[in-house]
């Protein structure tokens, strides 16, 4: 897996990049079949301070890529919820791919072949 950690804005500490990266272990531990992990952290100008701290993911896996993006006044409340969320998303993904599987196993089953019928 590989994994990217950038800043917009901002310059990425040692400590900040390895907060991100104990948050995506617990995504790591989820699913295994991670591709390409990039974490994009950015700090907005805007007026109001409320939410002008970002954190952005896009994992890739095998036939998609997933996209998370969150905002907080805090950026390590910005990744707490961006983990948060990145773990919905990839949970929802594995299930999914696995009924996708289980459906397949129901519908042909072992020894027989399936024939198309055109009509």
């Amino acid at each position: 897996m590989n994994l990217t950690i950038s800043g917009h804005h901002l310059e990425v500490t040692p400590s900040l990049r390895s907060y991100v990266m104990a948050k995506l272990d617990r995504i790591l531990r989820h699913f295994d079949q991670v591709v390409d992990v990039k974490v994009l952290l950015t700090v907005h100008k805007q007026k109001e301070k409320d939410k002008r701290q970002r954190a952005g993911c896009t994992v890739r896996v095998k036939g998609q890529d997933l996209f998370v993006e969150t905002q907080h006044f805090d950026l390590y409340a910005a990744v707490d919820a961006l983990a948060d969320k990145l773990d919905r998303v990839v949970m929802r993904y594995k299930t999914r791919q696995q009924d996708n599987r289980s459906i397949a196993k129901r519908l042909t089953p072992e020894g027989s072949q399936v024939e198309a019928v055109s009509v």
